[in-house]
């Protein structure tokens, strides 16, 4: 497990390259914390990384996001998965492979499905409402 802080949207886009610099095809990376805690400020740092200029959003509506890159990586927002025929739908499964990133935001709705060598990223308040607590935790031991 490693634990970041973060003070500044700067701080973790510089957390998330050097998370980044670890990835490799097939990891599955799951994101657990509330709205505006900087997942996909995170996100935006791991795929400039990885070598993709593209513009990072939250899918929120579009439930998934392809950035491509030095290795494809998919961003999935589960916020609205509520069972198992909307997670089918989504056509996750599909992006499940040895080649691609996955990273999840909500992931809490569809952790049952997770493989288990998951890579957990927590996001949580810190002691000031400024302070980002950023736990990497899961895997294969690189963290």
């Amino acid at each position: 497990m490693k634990i970041f802080e973060s003070f500044s949207e700067n701080d973790t886009l510089n957390i998330a390259r050097e998370f980044a610099a670890l990835l490799k095809g097939g990891d599955v990376v799951a994101f657990r914390g509330g709205m505006g805690m900087g997942k996909t400020v995170f996100t935006r740092g791991c795929v400039k990384a990885l070598g993709n200029d593209s513009y990072v959003s939250s899918p929120t509506f579009a439930i998934v996001n392809d950035y491509g890159g030095k290795i494809n990586l998919y961003h999935f927002d589960m916020y609205r998965v509520e069972s198992w025929d909307s997670l089918y739908s989504t056509g996750f499964f599909d992006y499940m492979n040895d080649s691609s990133i996955l990273f999840i935001e909500w992931s809490e709705n569809i952790e049952s499905v997770l493989p288990d060598n998951t890579i957990f990223v927590d996001f949580e308040r810190g002691e000031d409402d400024n302070c980002r607590k950023i736990t990497v935790s899961g895997g294969d031991g690189r963290w």
